[in-house]
């Protein structure tokens, strides 16, 4: 490898480090399986979905306090460093 590709590799590799996190929005395609369509360039399927508490269905007896993610939902998600993975941080509500 010339020492120019080095010093494009490590300057590459400078920026990346320096945004270790993207936020990004995307909408539940599907519940079963998850899949989470990224802005019409990707679909998430679970293998690369992190579900934080806040996304899961919240009840209290009969009631529904917070209500589980659904098709058609938007969502706030962050890419953890490498792209592998994506936490759905919350659910993005409509004004």
């Amino acid at each position: 490898m010339s020492l120019l590709m080095l010093i494009k590799q490590a300057a590459t590799e400078a920026v990346d480090a320096s945004n270790p996190v993207g936020v990004f929005f995307g909408t539940i395609k599907s519940t079963t399986p998850l899949e989470i369509d990224i802005d019409q360039r990707f679909v998430l399927t679970k293998e690369f979905i992190v579900l934080t508490e806040g996304t899961k269905e919240l009840r209290y007896g009969d009631t529904i306090l917070r209500p589980a993610l659904k098709t058609g939902d938007r969502v706030v998600l962050l890419r953890i460093q490498g792209g592998q993975q994506y936490i759905v941080l919350e659910k993005v509500r409509n004004p």
